[in-house]
């Protein structure tokens, strides 16, 4: 039993929930629309404030699909009315980031600057010169930027220098020691 599918997804007021019969899912609020297709096996329904989805089948995948699209859908209502947003610390001696038009710059030590293009349905702001928050109304989307800015230079055990989530311990190491 999927304690998660089992839940209803209480809707913000503005946020306008569209069901299809094919399962086409299409959620509009204030801060933007989303679209998503439910799993053949699931389907939805909307009934006053909530949305609600049940399973066509028992067996183990679909009772997985069953929480997956509830934990979906719920992030999506999230999303339209209120936003994700991620941040990043730049750590290190002259490493900074810059936003210029639809790039973002990074100098993080390397011969070169890094220029990372930045995708329409997400916002980056530099403050700083060292803290990057990224939002949005698509949590995945907005984690992946976030993964892929911190792949560029992943911080170092040693000096703790790199990009880092805001928050993030980094386990730092000893290093080498004089006999």
């Amino acid at each position: 039993m999927s304690r998660i599918g089992n839940k209803a997804i209480q809707l913000p007021e503005k946020v306008k929930v569209n069901v299809g019969n094919d399962g086409a899912v299409a959620i509009e609020g204030p801060k933007g629309k989303l679209n998503w297709k439910l799993p053949r096996e699931i389907s939805a329904k909307v009934e006053n404030n909530h949305v609600s989805l049940a399973r066509g089948a028992e067996t183990r995948s679909v009772k997985a699909l069953h929480g997956l699209s509830r934990a979906l859908l719920n992030n999506m209502v999230r999303g339209v009315s209120e936003g994700f947003t991620k941040n990043l610390e730049i750590e290190g001696v002259g490493f900074k980031a810059a936003v210029q038009g639809q790039t973002l710059n990074l100098s993080l030590g390397f011969s070169h600057p890094i220029m990372f293009p930045i995708p329409k349905e997400v916002k980056i702001a530099v403050t700083e010169n060292t803290k990057i928050a990224i939002s949005g109304i698509d949590k995945q989307l907005v984690g992946q930027v976030a993964a892929d800015i911190r792949r560029f230079y992943p911080p170092e055990p040693y000096k703790g220098k790199g990009v880092r989530y805001a928050g993030e311990q980094i386990r730092r190491k000893e290093g080498k020691t004089v006999q």
